[in-house]
């Protein structure tokens, strides 16, 4: 399948029931830019599509799909210079969380340290999914045996008013919670984050099963009202 055919496939694979629910769940998309063409059938298109480098080069996409395979192309890259390379002509029309949070390049795994320049300057970026994918990335690469405080440091630096860049860095630091608790509780019990991400960091610790019963009953007492 080449790229001059691919939105005639996925318009065969649209499904009106997941557009829908896509719709619902995407809602700062223009309706008109989602297909409605559910993940396993565009990781198959993604694996059949002959001419990717065509097909990478041709931004920005139509559609929210073609948006999706593009990360899914990118999830499959082993070259680290070609990866990375592609990621950062790829962010600026990262424009909704569900593509931003499908990209992710499995060679990031193996070249933690040679990454972790980019995620620097990509959480400093103006552009809100830029910044969301280089803090999910920390998250992702730099909450285990890479583990730095400093990273914690560089996510509480950021301050957006974008809800999907507040609920990222609650995400990373409830993450923290969970994989180093004794680094990442300063933030919360010294009042570090802004008020929504504190409250929503607590919240969604409190709610996952990997932080402890008694780490939760201490988090609860460091909610804001």
């Amino acid at each position: 399948m080449r790229t001059d055919q691919l939105i005639s496939v996925l318009l065969e694979n649209r499904d009106e029931t997941y557009r829908q629910m896509q719709i619902r769940l995407i809602p700062n998309l223009c309706p008109d830019r989602i297909i409605g063409v559910r993940t396993p059938a565009l990781r198959k298109i993604a694996r059949e599509l002959e001419d990717k480098d065509a097909f990478l080069s041709s931004l920005p996409h139509r559609s929210f799909e073609e948006n999706q395979i593009h990360s899914f192309l990118l999830e499959r890259e082993k070259n680290f210079s070609i990866t990375v390379m592609e990621v950062e002509r790829f962010l600026p029309y990262v424009d909704n969380w569900a593509t931003c949070d499908q990209l992710r390049p499995r060679c990031f795994q193996k070249h933690r340290r040679e990454l972790l320049p980019y995620l620097q300057t990509w959480i400093l970026s103006q552009k809100p999914y830029t910044v969301r994918f280089g803090i999910e990335m920390l998250m992702v690469h730099f909450l285990d045996k890479d583990f730095e405080k400093a990273y914690l440091e560089l996510t509480a630096s950021v301050h957006s008013e974008e809800y999907y860049v507040k609920m990222m860095i609650a995400w990373f630091f409830a993450t923290a919670l969970a994989k180093q608790y004794e680094a990442a509780l300063p933030y919360i019990s010294g009042y570090k984050l802004d008020k929504w991400v504190h409250n929503k960091s607590i919240q969604k610790a409190i709610e996952s099963n990997r932080i402890l019963p008694e780490h939760k009953q201490e988090l609860v007492l460091y909610r804001l009202k």
